[in-house]
């Protein structure tokens, strides 16, 4: 059985480099969507290159829910689906494993602050799709949750929160978190006390108010016809829990000064995150502030933040922005890392450089240039299954339009000079941005 898997998987490997060539130069993906009995929204590509699914399952389950104290609730409910099964047979984690691991399936999972699933990759083989998706099935219907794996796994995560609170880079992302969310849930990480309190009924609670069918998207690309996906969304979706009225979040509050935080920390270099909650996915500012950003700090050795402070100065090895669209307004991030004793020169530097482009906008060269760039580095952002499923998953789970991966290199040509510095105006504010430094604890004059 494990050399005709091997084998198999050799064939498959073959395959999909074959089909990467060749849908590198495909953009458009043709996406079926559908609405299973259950309520569950599908969101499926066929893909006949090689015999493999790749599928996932995603909820509105995200750690925005968390209870108050209970900080990492979504995440340990999440990781602890496949940690052993109710039912007929009840099955535990080592077998939950070694069959996934004997039909050759992978299975994953994950937790953020929207949104929590799991997926899968599986050969398409009769004996292999059925048992991989039935497991799969069972696994997102009646988890068990068992004590004594749940306090193995708790202590472990309560080890490694308190190991990473020493390191620069987590406790930076911790408090930037903190200033730009306050109280907010997007604002909130897990800590040693709030995994602590996390009971075994808690994760009984959260699963069934929170993976229930009405609110699942599932997604899938792969060598199944339409009929048979359609047969593996029922299947994962047919059994899950009822599901409970969803509690009221607060908004994202914008900042409306700046703000600072300085952390003194014995690392030799000073962690900086600079931002502020910026656009919400699906806002009609995102292609102007996305291909802008690349001008900006996303286009790495080309950008301004990297000439600036890299090249012209010498004052880190790298630096970049982002921003991070959610359900509500992701943050906007500028990041870098450089010796303490620069510390105040590179914000300097970094504040000037963000001022100056909020208020002129890219030239026409750098706007071309990054338009090129990003329209011909499109195909590499659908290059593999699992990156086409991973924008399945955020089309359907933020309710995106169906043709947005066939529209996206149109919209990023479609960015003007104009269009970026209004976008910028209206959703950056360099006087009113959180600042962290972890390293140079003495503040600076701004």
């Amino acid at each position: 059985m494990l050399k005709t898997i091997l084998r198999m998987r050799a064939r498959v490997l073959a395959a999909l480099a074959l089909a990467l060539l060749a849908g590198a130069a495909q953009a458009a993906l043709p996406i079926q969507h559908w609405t299973a009995s259950s309520g569950a929204r599908v969101y499926f590509v066929r893909a006949d290159a090689i015999p493999m699914l790749d599928l996932s399952v995603e909820f509105d389950a995200g750690g925005r829910y968390d209870p108050a104290g209970k900080t990492g609730l979504a995440s340990l409910t999440n990781a602890m689906l496949a940690r052993g099964t109710d039912g007929d047979r009840p099955m535990g984690e080592a077998e939950i494993a070694e069959r996934f691991a004997r039909i050759g399936a992978q299975r994953g999972g994950g937790a953020g602050d929207d949104r929590a699933g799991v997926s899968l990759r599986t050969l398409t083989g009769k004996a292999e799709l059925d048992e991989s998706v039935s497991l799969l099935a069972r696994i997102l219907a009646a988890p068990s949750f068992p004590e004594a794996v749940l306090e193995r796994e708790r202590q472990r995560w309560i080890l490694s929160i308190r190991e990473a609170g020493t390191k620069p880079e987590t406790i930076a992302r911790r408090s930037f978190g903190e200033l730009l969310y306050g109280d907010h849930p997007y604002g909130r990480e897990a800590a040693e006390a709030t995994v602590a309190a996390i009971a075994r009924e808690d994760l009984v609670r959260f699963h069934r108010d929170h993976y229930d069918a009405r609110r699942a998207v599932v997604a899938m690309i792969g060598a199944i016809t339409r009929e048979q996906a359609e047969a593996i969304a029922e299947r994962l979706t047919k059994d899950l829990p009822a599901g409970a009225d969803r509690p009221g979040l607060p908004k994202v509050r914008r900042l409306g000064e700046a703000v600072e935080r300085r952390i003194a920390h014995p690392a030799s270099q000073s962690h900086i995150l600079i931002g502020a909650p910026a656009i919400e996915r699906g806002h009609p500012d995102f292609f102007p502030l996305f291909v802008g950003n690349y001008v900006l700090g996303g286009g790495g050795f080309v950008s301004r933040l990297y000439s600036e402070v890299r090249e012209k100065r010498g004052l880190a090895y790298s630096v970049y922005s982002y921003f991070s669209p959610q359900l509500q307004p992701g943050p906007f991030t500028i990041g870098l890392q450089t010796q303490k004793a620069q510390t105040g020169e590179a914000l300097k530097v970094v504040r000037e450089t963000l001022e100056r482009f909020v208020r002129e906008g890219p030239t026409e060269k750098e706007l071309a240039a990054a338009k090129d760039n990003l329209v011909g580095g499109f195909a590499l952002r659908i290059d593999s299954n699992r990156k086409i499923l991973d924008n399945l998953a955020m089309i359907g789970f933020y309710r995106l339009p169906l043709d947005y991966l066939e529209r996206w290199t149109d919209r990023v040509s479609a960015v003007t000079l104009e269009q970026v510095r209004d976008a910028f105006a209206r959703n950056v504010d360099p006087a009113a941005l959180a600042t962290v430094v972890v390293g140079d604890g003495e503040p600076g004059p701004r």
